[in-house]
């Protein structure tokens, strides 16, 4: 036990030959319950923050700041749309945009995670639907890990 008291009956321990509980704590086993916790926090974080998998194009854009009130729009690579991890049903993007929250009459931004593999029509089809529901503030979400490559294509005859 963390506190008891001086087990010999016989012995003297201060003055007065009265015995004294142990102040002393044991921490030991809160500094494992806290590493151990440490150790899960930091394993399940990354997997918190986007719960659809797409590979995601690259870009030397600079970060977004987290805000508060945010919705993530995830479109995976056979072009299946999620909103925040919900599957969206085909043909039911605009009715799960209008039940998205409205604080102070502006919808919440917009993060749009596309996959690599996509169409370009795919990608602007959702984005003229979040267009139609009134939400114009879309940042889209890329990889930072490496510069984007740029293929420049001369539009006359080769």
């Amino acid at each position: 036990m963390a506190m008891g008291l001086a087990s010999s009956r016989g012995a003297r321990r201060g003055r007065g030959g009265r015995r004294r509980p142990m102040s002393e704590i044991n921490v030991t086993p809160f500094v494992d319950v806290m590493l151990v916790l440490l150790i899960i926090f930091m394993v399940t974080a990354p997997l918190l923050t986007a719960g659809v998998p797409i590979d995601l194009p690259d870009s030397r854009a600079a970060q977004l700041s987290n805000e508060q009130q945010q919705v993530t729009i995830s479109i995976d690579e056979a072009g299946y749309v999620y909103i925040d991890d919900a599957p969206v049903e085909l043909g039911g993007l605009p009715q799960a945009l209008e039940s998205l929250p409205r604080a102070g009459g502006e919808g919440p931004d917009i993060t749009l995670r596309a996959d690599r593999a996509l169409d370009y029509g795919r990608v602007m089809a959702v984005m003229g639907e979040l267009n139609r529901a009134g939400l114009n503030r879309i940042s889209l979400i890329t990889n930072s890990a490496t510069p984007a490559s740029v293929n420049n294509r001369s539009s006359g005859a080769e």
